[in-house]
């Protein structure tokens, strides 16, 4: 039976200063992966380094940043000794009616959550495929998110962008299979999880009238779900360790929901 050991596997995860993507680093860790962190946030990525233990380390990298990611990956490629695991979890929602739509905020979500991921992509295929400085292949796991199957108000452009990964997922699945490049790609969804991201979200839509209080947004989302419940970051670094794991060898190019069945 193929095994969730990831003992001798190397990982690089975006935006894992913090929220999902520092539980995603410890779940890979504790699973036998050696982690490298990367954020904009070097304080605390350092800190989540450091906390994984020894072998593991940080590397700055802005997601939107091209060259930053060429030298991120070439970092963590050197510091490990080679990359089978990407995890593009860094992401950003700021929470707004279409009806105000701003611009800027707009472009910042698709830059970090949809150009972001398409890079680690690049840079990833780059590094595990044949004649590579990794070159034995691997995997990225793309971190999407329910908003990506649900209609809900007040995340018009965050879902868009999270339809984006979606689709990115695919595609990057089925360029690495015909060229040949031996890395698998698929993604999660993730339900809302009291992360200071879904925090500020059920704060936000309250707060822009689509609620009446935080505590009824997030009881809108809890009553949306089969399950019952918001989602744990344990939840979403245990689909993360799977997709990782050979125990998901022939799964490629698709979409897990974690959770709750709220997407169903």
């Amino acid at each position: 039976m193929a095994s969730l050991d990831l003992n001798g596997r190397k990982a690089l995860v975006t935006g894992a200063a913090q929220g999902l993507g520092e539980g995603m680093a410890h779940a890979l860790a504790a699973a036998g992966a050696t982690v490298v962190v990367a954020d904009v946030q070097d304080d605390l990525g350092g800190k989540v380094a450091e906390s994984l233990g020894e072998g593991h380390g940080f590397v700055h990298l802005d997601v939107t940043d091209d060259a930053g990611w060429e030298t991120a990956v070439a970092e963590a490629t050197g510091l490990l000794g080679g990359l089978d695991i990407l995890v593009n979890n860094a992401g950003v929602e700021i929470t707004s009616l279409l009806v105000d739509l701003d611009a800027a905020a707009a472009r910042k979500q698709m830059e970090v959550n949809l150009l972001g991921t398409a890079l680690g992509l690049k840079h990833a295929f780059r590094a595990m495929r044949p004649g590579g400085p990794a070159g034995n292949g691997g995997v990225v796991i793309n971190v999407a998110s329910v908003a990506a199957t649900i209609a809900f108000p007040g995340i018009g452009v965050y879902s868009a962008t999270k339809s984006g990964v979606d689709r990115l997922t695919r595609i990057g699945a089925a360029e690495s299979g015909k060229l040949g490049y031996g890395v698998r790609v698929n993604c999660v969804y993730p339900g809302l999880v009291p992360t200071a991201m879904g925090a500020g979200l059920a704060n936000d839509v309250a707060e822009i009238g689509l609620f009446g209080s935080p505590e009824e947004a997030v009881g809108a989302v809890i009553g949306l779900t089969p399950s019952g419940r918001l989602g744990e970051v344990a939840d979403m670094a245990a689909a993360v360790v799977f997709l990782a794991s050979d125990a998901a060898s022939f799964i490629n190019g698709v979409g897990l929901p974690v959770d709750g069945g709220m997407g169903m």
